[in-house]
């Protein structure tokens, strides 16, 4: 069997592995990062943050940007429709000491979209061009791009947008195989990151979308003949899909893991967000992580309820301890 798994290099920066965690809105925070560090992936990323509200330095925003002087490489991603600004906010990333930098074309949300953003700007790829390339001559760090295969079946563009990303000077196009009309439903088709791979000269197609384990991982791989994979929702709960992943890309059968091992993990996790967040905001993220943890495992819908209830952090630390 072909063996996918191997280090990578995007522009003049080298990686020690073909395989990345996604930046997540929402959910790709410090305490998320602290926890991937653990299975060293090879590269992942901060939650998208907006071009205007850098160039503002709202701190709401460079608190998103937070990482740790241990956690290189590590990526930002970028959003926003305005070419005019797109440089500065590269160049502030830049300073901030991050390794890459990645223009977000593939968020669905209507908020997002609404002026041209996110996978708005599959709409306008000439735009979607010009921001990259400001981006480009703005920073000397690897400027790549994300998007979502096209709007909507109807306008499945990937190719192209691939061609204009390579030619805009992108080093890497991550192409997540649904359109922005059907968010996260129905299964991705990855036969448009194929197709992009197959024109793609000298820029690196990346396959995302529905990579769950460690067998659909190598099915995409297979598929597509890709130069690596990003891991999204497939991280959530499971910080070590990496080493599973590779397991599996190199003819072994990774272990399930136990209820002991998921429990040890998610409050490892509790306690790095006890670390970083006030009380009443980390009570908050712990009952949205443990969804994440524990929706496989068994006697779960129990301990979630459980600690939906719950009132003080010290209480969540029983209900957790107590399981399994």
């Amino acid at each position: 069997m072909k063996n996918f798994f191997r280090p990578l290099q995007i522009g003049s920066l080298k990686l020690n592995s073909n395989i990345f965690y996604a930046p997540l809105a929402g959910c790709s925070d410090l305490p998320y990062r602290q926890m991937a560090l653990r299975y060293r992936p090879g590269i992942f990323f901060t939650e998208m943050v907006k071009m205007e509200a850098l160039i503002r330095f709202d701190p709401g925003t460079y608190r998103i940007l937070d990482y740790e002087a241990g956690m290189h490489p590590i990526g930002a991603q970028i959003v926003g429709a305005n070419p005019k600004i797109a440089g500065q906010a590269a160049r502030q990333i830049e300073e901030l000491g991050f390794d890459l930098i990645d223009l977000n074309c593939g968020c669905p949300v209507d908020k997002v979209t609404k002026d041209g953003s996110g996978s708005g700007l599959l709409k306008t790829p000439e735009k979607l061009g010009e921001i990259l390339s400001e981006m480009v001559n703005a920073v000397k760090i690897p400027v790549t791009v994300k998007i979502r295969m096209g709007w909507d079946d109807k306008n499945i563009i990937a190719p192209e947008i691939t061609k204009i990303a390579e030619q805009a000077g992108a080093k890497m196009i991550t192409i997540h195989g649904r359109t922005r009309q059907q968010g996260y439903k129905g299964f991705a088709d990855w036969s448009p990151i194929k197709e992009s791979k197959e024109v793609a000269k000298e820029i690196l197609v990346i396959g995302n979308g529905d990579i769950f384990d460690g067998a659909s991982a190598l099915s995409i791989f297979e598929q597509t003949n890709c130069d690596g994979i990003l891991i999204s929702r497939g991280t959530l709960g499971a910080p070590w899909i990496f080493q599973d992943i590779v397991e599996t890309l190199e003819g072994n059968t990774p272990p399930p893991k136990s209820n002991e091992q998921i429990k040890e993990t998610l409050l490892d996790h509790l306690e790095k967000i006890l670390a970083y967040q006030p009380q009443r905001r980390a009570l908050l993220d712990l009952r949205r992580i443990s969804c994440w943890y524990l929706k496989k495992s068994e006697g779960s819908k129990v301990l979630r309820e459980k600690l939906s209830r719950i009132g003080s952090l010290e209480e969540a630390r029983e209900v957790i301890n107590v399981y399994g």
